[in-house]
């Protein structure tokens, strides 16, 4: 078997998708593994979950040193865990051009809508203003530009009568959980190409009713 690709997941939170991910590479066969957890917050609920998880984790605060200096910090503790893939799980934090350069096609994240539509935040109460009948998440590969970049993967979920913000996020926030440990997957075992500025796959996986991989 290849060697797992050492990844890490970068949370501002509670980690929900950053346990997801831990679950799933617990799995021998999982093509990643998760070696470093890293916050922007030292109190972030994740970092206390995936230190049960006997993952090792870090913390590093912009306020204490501006951002210059906790990405140059960050850059040092990435390649000091010899991480060769990253994660964006809930990091409320923009990234200078210099660093996602750094890890161009190498770094992922998860946004709660169906890209291109809704990027930013409040995508769940901007869904339902909108009238949509679909609504979920996508996993993309990180660019400059705020939640642009190539689409790896998708899942969608139905828009329902009586719907609010909190109930459509709490679907969303599901199929999240099941969405992105199948991207990762399919970046570490170098499923997906980008070529052109699209997501190729080399063997496009069949649909399972919880995900539509889009292409």
């Amino acid at each position: 078997m290849a060697a797992r690709r050492r990844t890490a997941v970068l949370i501002s939170g509670r980690g929900s998708n950053m346990a997801a991910l831990i679950d799933a590479a617990a799995a021998p066969a999982y093509p990643a593994e998760i070696a470093l957890v890293l916050s922007n917050r030292a109190t972030a609920g994740g970092l206390e979950n995936a230190r049960t998880a006997g993952i090792a984790t870090a913390a590093v605060s912009y306020k204490a040193a501006g951002p210059a200096a906790a990405e140059a910090e960050i850059a040092a503790i990435l390649e000091a865990h010899g991480v060769e893939l990253v994660c964006l799980a809930g990091y409320m934090r923009l990234l200078s051009a210099g660093f996602v350069a750094r890890w161009h096609d190498r770094m992922i994240n998860i946004h709660p809508s169906l890209l291109p539509a809704f990027p930013g935040l409040d995508t769940h109460e901007r869904a339902l203003a909108a009238d949509v009948k679909l609504h979920g998440c996508t996993v993309h590969f990180v660019r400059h530009e705020m939640d642009t970049g190539p689409i790896i993967a998708q899942a969608a979920v139905p828009v329902l009568a009586g719907d609010t913000p909190e109930r459509l996020a709490t679907r969303v926030l599901a199929a999240e959980h099941v969405l992105y440990p199948k991207a990762l997957a399919l970046v570490a075992s170098g499923a997906v190409r980008v070529v052109d500025g699209h997501c190729v796959l080399d063997h496009p996986p069949k649909e399972d009713g919880r995900m539509l991989l889009s292409l």
